[in-house]
């Protein structure tokens, strides 16, 4: 029934249940419901069912009511339930989570004395009141963050506490997580339609504005999912694509981004509008002519050739400078390891360079060459490189792969591990997967232990044989690490088999 009162569908069930009919995006918005409450029977004076209020969440109904019908036809109590604004930031008064709905008194039909079209704007101007201080209070867009696995829940949750990192890195404010083991995953939401339910309802508490999934989603998974949620979605690979779009400052850098950007974006255009954008006519013409979904791949992939030409020469340019370094015999030190893990500040500190550097994921793009001074009279040229991360977009590999080949001529990989991380181990071993996808294997590396001043057990990295301990931040340990460097340089000038590195 719409909000005049008239009636918009009759929908007529068996004893179990009824099945709503597709209600598409009427009307709905943000800060609006969809003008619409649902009506329906009851035969045994049961409340409101869990059904009933998911249905009210899901599809945003003005009300959901139910008429208790008894064995002499004639109706019952009628129980309704509405939406409630104290959801729109997640939490009630008290701090506790706030519930998605609330209910009316229930009473008998002819004693029902509400207001409804006054009743109904006024909870939806406080809706839009609320939303509208929530954003002016935080105007950074607010994100539930999603995983689905097949595996461990406790390993799935740790990368989300890695996806909250890259979140937060993006000025997104997470507002919850959710995890979802199943035996197969969903392949058309991913997640079983329980939890989605499920979702859309821990979004309608919190206020969400979008979803991130930590895997990475189809054109159609990401379809599905929007329409069930009417809420924007995005998957982990657009989300450190939008961080590195942040971060690149150089003309290098946002070319490569804008190319790992269209390769992920091709597959996934679709028509939106389904109007033809040219007819043309005559012999060899007649028909249909060039739709504007091909003519946005056209352009794409006319873009996407366009940067990889200028990227080629990007490289060539870096190869022009790789040969006149190497004709200086100048060894590269190449400054490797995690994002976050500090390495743009353990170059500023060994160097007295100031190259932006922070606490965030992927604060450093572009690549720096410092000159640094190492003993037995010997300089050498520290590399800082863009930051790995476990499961790298492979588009962005291989955007990326004109920057990281510069690790190649490297005497020495200079491993930064940020020691403070429980999870220093798992992230090591990414690291080294990915150098040996690169093929860099066999350079030889030292491991650096950052992050000391940080660290309660010290002496388990203290003193060990295969690597050195460090604090950045402080400059502690460093100057054994420039001797460890120099004495690992020294060792490899003597090599023949080395003497190519420089």
């Amino acid at each position: 029934m719409d909000r005049r009162g008239s009636v918009d569908t009759v929908i007529v069930g068996d004893a179990r249940r009824i099945v709503l009919p597709d209600l598409k995006r009427v009307r709905v918005a943000e800060r609006r419901f969809r003008g619409l409450r649902c009506l329906h029977t009851h035969l045994a004076g049961e409340p409101l069912t869990h059904d009933d209020l998911t249905d009210l969440a899901l599809l945003r109904l003005d009300l959901m009511a139910s008429i208790d019908v008894g064995h002499d036809g004639l109706p019952g109590l009628v129980r309704a339930a509405y939406l409630s604004p104290a959801a729109t930031n997640g939490r009630d008064g008290k701090g506790h989570a706030a519930k998605a709905w609330e209910f009316l008194e229930p009473r008998v039909s002819s004693q029902m004395d509400v207001d409804f079209l006054g009743f109904i704007e006024e909870l939806e101007g406080e809706f839009a009141r609320k939303r509208g201080e929530l954003h002016r209070a935080d105007s950074r867009v607010r994100a539930i963050l999603v995983g689905a696995t097949t595996g461990s829940v406790e390993a799935e949750r740790e990368s989300l506490e890695e996806l909250a990192e890259l979140a937060r890195s993006s000025d997104v404010v997470v507002l919850d997580t959710l995890v979802q083991k199943r035996q197969k995953l969903d392949p058309r939401f991913l997640l079983g339609k329980g939890k989605i339910d499920e979702l859309v309802i821990a979004s309608l508490q919190h206020g969400a504005d979008m979803i991130i999934f930590n895997q990475s989603l189809t054109p159609a998974q990401v379809r599905s999912v929007a329409a069930a949620t009417d809420l924007k979605i995005l998957d982990r690979t657009q989300l450190i694509l939008d961080i590195f779009a942040r971060r690149a400052s150089s003309r290098e850098g946002k070319l490569q981004v804008e190319l790992a950007q269209l390769h992920y974006m091709l597959p996934r255009l679709t028509e939106m509008d389904t109007a033809l954008s040219r007819l043309t006519g005559g012999i060899g013409g007649r028909g249909p002519g060039e739709t504007k979904l091909e003519m946005d791949r056209r352009r794409v992939r006319d873009r996407i050739a366009r940067l990889e030409k200028e990227i080629e020469q990007v490289r060539r340019k870096r190869g022009i400078r790789r040969k006149k370094r190497l004709e200086r015999k100048l060894p590269i030190v190449s400054l490797l390891g995690y994002t976050n893990a500090g390495k743009s500040t353990l170059l500023n500190r060994l160097t007295g360079s100031d190259v932006p550097a922070g606490s965030r994921m992927f604060e450093t793009l572009d690549p720096t060459n410092r000159r640094l001074r190492v003993p037995v009279e010997q300089e050498v040229l520290l590399a800082d490189t863009v930051g790995f991360i476990r499961d790298l977009p492979p588009d962005l590999m291989n955007a990326f792969r004109a920057t990281l080949e510069e690790i190649e001529n490297s005497a020495l990989i200079l491993h930064v591990v940020d020691g403070s991380d429980a999870r220093y181990r798992e992230r090591m071993e990414a690291v080294e997967t990915i150098l040996e996808k690169l093929g860099l294997e066999s350079i030889p590396r030292l491991v650096a232990f950052n992050k000391l001043d940080r660290l309660s057990n010290r002496q388990a990295f203290v003193g060990r044989a295969d690597a050195v301990a460090v604090s950045a931040r402080t400059g502690e340990g460093l100057e054994a690490l420039v001797e460890r460097v120099g004495a690992l340089i020294g060792h490899q000038a003597e090599s023949p088999a080395q003497e190519t590195r420089w």
